[in-house]
């Protein structure tokens, strides 16, 4: 049976008409109330959620000449630099190699079998002019009546901690890759997929890659249309410290009329902005009010993406939702605690004693805020407090049963199953 990529042809016309219709509106409303054009970001508040669905084109933003890169960053901050890319945040995503895809692909170890005995997937390294290339192929039917259909590894995303999923370009079109890689289980159809279906056809939006990559130009329709030249892998130094050419600049010329350095220091921003900062990418996905990429660190969130209210009967889920759990914590309304009160983002961590001392500096054996009068002190307040719980927004498929990866809790207290510790 061929696996055919008609239905990545069918989602194109479908969103083009509907990119036509909406720029048909977008136009209408222009000549109709012109003034709208003097006001600022007119045109990217056009775009408001519409990118997301396949209407208006992300803008492309001048300001992206003003990105220097990692390079510009390292010939002053080069400890800096090379201890931030250890950090999840700057693997996050990547070019595919041996090192970045993580699972083998050594025959044996390279098959993912499926709940359709007519229907398993291979992952094939193969070498062009000395270069590794890697694809994952879908083979269909019973020997020797078989159809394959096989397409490159084009980016590696996540930082490998849990596990790590793979895109693939059709053209200029992004879309997942159907299997992906778990570090407990192995090779695993990617989240969401059904077992024993060959899907090549899942596209790739851009709030994703928004919180997966430093940047992406993007040019819809379809929605999943990209540039194969205008993107940057990785969250890289800017993607929290806004574009550094001007700072580099001052820097380099030591010009005595500058006033300030030119680059912002999210450690120095109003508590209420740090949050949005790291709520950007670890506050679920939202809807989009103005592009993807266009966010400025140090702006208020709500103006780019909208978050709905969460259903105070629900918690939130342990993926994506670190920060609203982080505000729900007593810890959290009684301080001035924010992400960078425990996590350093220059830096790899992973010593639960080490965040476990940022607990004790407020709860003291001695005070009247530790606990039981016999609770131990611990060098690890953080599997109790904070424990990995299961997602429900990440599910595999795998070996006839769902899988749910376990994802630390940001909401700090006291849990039913720890109470009695």
């Amino acid at each position: 049976m061929p696996l055919p990529r008609s239905a990545t042809a069918s989602i194109g016309r479908r969103l083009c008409l509907r990119y036509v219709l909406r720029v048909f509106v977008v136009v209408l409303c222009a000549v109709v109330t012109p003034t709208r054009c003097t006001e600022p970001r007119w045109h990217l508040m056009a775009a408001s959620a519409w990118a997301e669905s396949g209407g208006l084109p992300d803008v492309k933003h001048d300001a992206r000449a003003d990105y220097v890169g990692d390079d510009g960053c390292r010939s002053c901050h080069a400890d800096k630099v090379e201890s931030f890319h250890q950090t999840a945040h700057y693997l996050t995503s990547s070019v595919p190699d041996e090192k970045s895809i993580l699972g083998s692909f050594a025959a044996g170890n390279n098959l993912l079998k499926t709940a359709n005995p007519n229907l398993f997937f291979r992952m094939d390294e193969r070498h062009t002019n000395g270069k590794a290339e890697f694809f994952q192929t879908a083979v269909a039917g019973t020997p020797p009546h078989t159809s394959e259909r096989a397409e490159q590894f084009a980016f590696v995303i996540g930082s490998g901690g849990k596990g790590k999923t793979y895109l693939y370009w059709n053209d200029d079109l992004l879309f997942q890759l159907p299997v992906s890689y778990w570090r407990d289980l192995g090779w695993v159809n990617s989240p969401g997929y059904r077992d024993g279906f060959a899907n090549f056809d899942r596209p790739i939006i851009p709030r994703c890659l928004e919180c997966h990559a430093t940047y992406f130009e993007s040019l819809p329709p379809p929605v999943n249309q990209y540039s194969h030249a205008g993107f940057a892998l990785g969250i890289q130094c800017e993607k929290c410290h806004g574009p550094g050419r001007e700072h580099v600049r001052r820097e380099a010329t030591k010009a005595a009329d500058s006033s300030g350095s030119g680059i912002l220091n999210p450690a120095r921003f109003p508590r209420g902005r740090q949050m949005d900062l790291c709520a950007w990418c670890h506050a679920g996905h939202g809807d989009a009010l103005l592009p993807s990429f266009s966010y400025q660190p140090g702006e208020p969130l709500e103006k780019y993406i909208r978050r709905p209210q969460p259903d105070p009967n629900a918690p939130p889920d342990v993926h994506g939702n670190q920060v609203e759990m982080l505000r729900e914590s007593r810890c959290f309304q009684a301080s001035e605690l924010t992400c960078l009160t425990c996590h350093d983002p220059h830096a790899s961590q992973h010593d639960l004693a080490e965040f476990s001392r940022q607990c004790l500096n407020c709860h003291k054996p001695s005070s009247a805020i530790f606990s039981k009068p016999d609770h131990p002190v611990s060098n690890n307040c953080i599997d109790c407090h904070m424990p990995r719980l299961e997602t429900n927004m990440i599910v595999f498929d795998w070996q006839g049963k769902s899988v749910r990866p376990q994802i630390r809790s940001h909401w700090i207290k006291v849990y039913a199953t720890t109470a009695s510790r």
